[in-house]
């Protein structure tokens, strides 16, 4: 059996090790080279880092292609529509972080975080047309704990799913995802990162939920910053970790010194 891996995120990187410490791995089709950081230099994405410590081959087209015929794609946080004419060539295996069909979509773990679930999961589905709609092949939860950020969801998604597709990948079988209990997990947008201070149970969630690959903003003497960990207590939220603008992560204790 020939299998690629389709990964750009750092979840896709974490699953890829993991499935190349079971499988041989043909290749990996990642997104290009973008550019990050303050001075915009082009750096590989995440996977493609990943597979070539591994030594894995590496295709970077602008639009999903398979350079080689294989018998089936795992397909882990690409970020590209996979048109049905590749769909047909092989079996497209999904990883999503979310135990489908609730919060199908870009941000699952994101959103489950911030509407307070008590548990998510993995998803091991068929990619079909339709975004995340496809027959399931493996499905397991775990719950989501109080000091969770997405940050362990994540890694915790990784560790499940490269376990599931052991047993996916070599032979698997599918049942009709259903519908009922359907959601939507859209992406995170400029507003999304704003906490509210009056709600500090939303605005808790908010940072764990964002941290610690995207961050939420809060204006703390006077000043913007980033929150990138905070605690309740008392009812209150209580910043743990944070990032005025133009600085480096300090403690809040570090931060309140030198705003006085």
């Amino acid at each position: 059996m020939k299998l690629a891996v389709a990964a750009t995120a750092p979840i896709g990187a974490d699953v890829l090790e993991r499935l190349a410490a079971r499988f041989e791995i043909s290749y990996l089709i990642s997104r290009p080279d973008a550019p990050r950081g303050r001075g915009r230099t082009l750096a590989p994405p995440p996977a493609k880092v990943a597979a070539e410590r591994l030594g894995i081959t590496v295709h970077q087209p602008e639009q999903p292609e398979l350079p080689e015929p294989v018998d089936t794609v795992v397909v882990c946080a690409y970020g590209l529509y996979i048109p049905p004419r590749l769909l047909e060539q092989a079996l497209w295996l999904n990883v999503h972080p979310s135990l489908l069909p609730r919060w199908r979509g870009a941000a699952p773990v994101e959103r489950a975080i911030l509407a307070g679930d008590e548990q998510t999961g993995v998803t091991i589905h068929r990619t079909v047309e339709a975004l995340d709609a496809g027959p399931i092949a493996a499905r397991e939860p775990f719950p989501i704990r109080d000091e969770d950020d997405a940050g362990a969801i994540f890694a915790r998604s990784a560790e499940v799913a490269a376990r599931l597709l052991g047993d996916v990948v070599a032979a698997p079988s599918f049942t009709e995802q259903p519908e009922e209990g359907m959601t939507y997990a859209e992406k995170i947008s400029p507003a999304d990162r704003v906490l509210d201070l009056d709600d500090p149970v939303d605005a808790w969630r908010r940072v764990r939920a964002l941290s610690p690959h995207i961050g939420a903003w809060a204006t703390l003497e006077g000043r913007r910053v980033l929150v990138w960990r905070a605690r309740l207590e008392d009812g209150a939220l209580v910043p743990v970790e944070v990032q005025p603008e133009g600085r480096k992560r300090m403690t809040y204790a570090e931060f309140l010194r030198g705003a006085r």
